[in-house]
């Protein structure tokens, strides 16, 4: 076993003042065998002085000597660091457990095939604890979830709490660090706002990913966050493209590896991705929101950038036109639900679905019964299903 089971890395930009209490709750840790580097990203404020106070030989402390930016100072951290796993933590985040690192050392020392632990969340603002935090809750019990399957439902949104995830080294040397350079369509593609969520679809792929159920660190909600500043409406724009190019990146990946079934789900998640922009996505953090929009035309133009397959083209084409269709029932839109599911069957492919559909809205109240009905005998299942997997 390596000197340092774990590498703590904490970028620190602007965060000086927050740092202690980050670095105390890795301190105060059961387990003790780790290293905690500290990132500076050329931070303007005494970042410097901070690092120094802490009398800690597993402690290093590491200024950039040009401000790298987000990723690029991740990576910086994760090439430095030394351990058999890695922990990536922000300096305004902490962790509130004393025993999450034993527990999670303990689980990935026994489950070699487990590329990824993480936990839920609990939010922090104006230095309170809030509530845990509602996306980050996967499971109301501890399990290790093969990996396709956990990609399924991380495809829909990115559920992971950046600073609950503890890596096994080997994801990051073997399939992918954070991705710098991404380009998809001919462009190249700012991956800030969703290059953890690509790598934990991409870990996905090939290892299995483990879950507890107790919520251990804390997330903090301010105006200097990363989300924040990414999530304001000026960089809406960012987040399509950024979006939409991470699932094609992650279905790439997927056929890489001839893993069919995934890379279908990435077919159909990224139709489902265009249908929400088309209806206008929105994102909300600390009571602010912004919304991102793609027209039809837009949609059409970013489609025929993604792929020449004409026949790959007809399937997203009609896939997206279905589930606009189901947002605009779901608002009480019928006439637009009702124009959507007819531009998916003028896609050509025969859709079984969507005749269904537009059967039930023909029907009036009656079609509106059998689709509750049968909303609530598929939750039931999947409730049951998740209960026993």
């Amino acid at each position: 076993m390596q000197k340092n089971t774990v590498s703590f890395v904490i970028p620190c930009y602007r965060l000086a003042h927050l740092l202690p209490q980050c670095v105390d709750s890795i301190l105060s840790q059961s387990y003790s065998c780790f290293e905690i580097l500290i990132m500076d990203d050329c931070s303007p404020d005494d970042t410097a002085t901070v690092a120094a106070s802490f009398q800690d030989p597993r402690i290093r402390y590491i200024r950039n000597e040009e401000n790298l930016r987000q990723l690029r100072n991740y990576n910086k951290g994760i090439n430095a660091s030394q351990g058999k796993y890695i922990w990536l933590i922000s300096a305004d985040d902490y962790l509130r457990s004393d025993s999450i690192l034993e527990r999670y050392v303990e689980l990935m020392e026994a489950n070699a095939r487990v590329g990824f632990a993480f936990c839920p969340a609990v939010g922090v603002r104006d230095g309170k604890e809030t509530s845990t935090l509602a996306f980050s809750v996967y499971s109301k019990k501890d399990q290790i979830v093969n990996g396709h399957r956990f990609l399924e439902r991380l495809l829909e949104s990115n559920i992971v709490a950046a600073p609950s995830c503890l890596v096994r080294r080997e994801c990051y040397e073997k399939i992918s660090v954070f991705p710098i350079d991404a380009t998809w369509a001919g462009a190249r593609v700012a991956m800030e706002w969703m290059g953890d969520w690509y790598l934990w679809c991409v870990f996905a792929l090939s290892f299995d990913v483990a879950y507890f159920s107790e919520a251990m660190v804390c997330y903090r909600e301010h105006d200097l966050s990363m989300t924040n500043v990414l999530t304001q409406q000026e960089n809406a724009e960012n987040c399509i493209t950024a979006e939409i190019a991470m699932l094609w990146l992650v279905r790439e990946k997927a056929l890489s590896l001839r893993l069919e079934k995934p890379a279908k789900n990435c077919m159909r998640t990224v139709a489902h991705a265009y249908a929400q922009y088309c209806t206008s996505k929105q994102y909300q953090w600390l009571g602010r929101s912004s919304v991102s929009t793609m027209s039809v035309e837009q949609f059409e133009e970013s489609l025929c950038r993604s792929t020449q397959n004409e026949e790959e083209r007809k399937l997203i084409r009609s896939l997206c036109f279905e589930r606009v269709g189901d947002i605009f029932r779901s608002r009480g839109d019928l006439q637009l639900a009702r124009k959507y599911y007819r531009e998916s069957l003028l896609c050509g492919l025969w859709m079984t679905t969507v005749h269904v559909k537009l059967l039930l809205l023909a029907l009036g109240k009656p079609g509106a019964r059998v689709r509750k009905i049968a909303r609530s005998l598929h939750n039931v299942g999947s409730s049951l299903f998740s209960q026993h997997s």
